[in-house]
Formats: C-alpha cells, structure tokens, sequence
C-alpha cells in the first residue's frame, strides 16, 4: 500500500519548470525570452488592453445603452419559496407577510429597494401579503387562492395636461 509521503505524479505527466537566465546554452539566456529593454522586459509590467498605439478594441467598439442610476433593484421571491418556507415551518401563513417577515424567515437575504412577488409556482395557501410590486399572475393566483394583496408601489402619477 503506497503512503501519503511516497505519492508522486505519473512518469511524464509533469514538466518541469523553464529556468530562464541560466547561460546562453540554455537557450534561454541573456534577455532570457523578453527581447530588447523597454518596459516589457522589465517585471511587474501589465499593459492590458494596450495594442502598440492603435486604438484598443474596447474604444473602438461602439456605445450601447444606457445605465439608469436611480434604478430600483428589487428582491424577487416566488409562489414555491413561499410554499417551501410555509411547509417548513418557518413562516405562517395565517399572519401577514411583508418584507421584513420574508427576511426573518430566510426566504430573503434583503429587501434591497423593495419586494416583488412572482407567480412561478403553486399557491395553496390562503395569504395576506404586503409587497411593493408584483406580477400580474401572482396578483391572479393570491386573489383564487382567497388571499389579500396589498402593493406599496405608488401610482404613477398622470401627466398635466396643457
């Protein structure tokens, strides 16, 4: 039986490691591969995305889209979590739910800008839920199931009119 101590790589499966600046025999000598000073051949160089003074590819590609700053990333959870959270026991389905419910029960991390609730999923129980958003086949499915939905998104409000 082989020993820990003794285990080594197969015959040939390793190679061993170029020693470079060894000597003009080696092959690998001198500059040792690097070519003519510069700021290539010294170490602790790393030029990246530098192509010799043509423009770089990530300039010369063209802009697209747009990164919307005050966007709202919400905290999405769907019918099943909820589902699987109720038959373990860990959240009640006669109390009402909210975010910070979802969040103490470990269906959520964190509320981030708010809870949506998404249908994926069956309902079977009967909830009152309070979310910032949901989608319209949630809202459908919590409604059939004889729950109460409650959205703390506020209305968008209608343009005045000129």
């Amino acid at each position: 039986m082989t020993k820990l101590n003794e285990l080594s790589p197969r015959e040939g499966s390793t190679k061993g490691r170029m020693r470079v600046g060894r000597g003009q025999g080696s092959g690998k000598g001198k500059t040792a591969g690097r070519g003519v000073k510069g700021q290539k051949a010294r170490s602790g160089v790393a030029i990246a995305g530098f192509e010799g003074g043509q423009m770089p590819l990530h300039m010369r590609m063209p802009k697209r889209g747009f990164n919307n700053p005050f966007a709202k990333e919400f905290a999405e959870v769907n019918f099943w979590r909820i589902e699987q959270a109720i038959a373990a026991g860990k959240l009640d389905a006669k109390l009402p739910i909210d975010g910070a419910v979802l969040v103490k029960s470990g269906i959520l991390r964190r509320l981030k800008g708010g809870v949506r609730l998404l249908g994926k999923g069956e309902l079977t129980a009967k909830l009152d839920i309070t979310v910032y958003s949901a989608s319209v086949a949630a809202i459908a499915a919590v409604e059939k199931a004889g729950g109460k939905i409650t959205l703390t998104k506020p209305a968008p409000a209608e343009k005045a009119e000129k």
